[in-house]
């Protein structure tokens, strides 16, 4: 095992892997965020108040949500593990 400190320099293989993981926080969280604007705008909805903002905001967090979950796919598969 090499004990030398690695000064904040990543490998290319990991470099890789961790671009698709932070597309995964990104859609994760992108995720939670639609899902609570669809509970708000049905909510507004349905006590009769004005929702229109908040499906729009649900509309433009839908379509980012869309974009980021076809860019992953690009993205080479991830590995289950990592090397040391």
């Amino acid at each position: 095992m090499n004990n030398k400190p690695n000064r904040g320099l990543v490998r290319s293989e990991h470099r890789r892997v961790r671009s698709g993981e932070d597309f995964d926080i990104i859609i994760g969280f992108l995720g939670f965020w639609a899902l609570v604007l669809l509970v708000v705008t049905v909510w507004m909805e349905v006590t009769v108040q004005p929702a229109l903002g908040w499906a729009l905001g649900l509309l433009a967090t839908l379509l980012a949500l869309y974009g980021m979950i076809r860019l992953r796919r690009r993205l080479p598969e991830r590995t289950a593990t990592r090397r040391n």
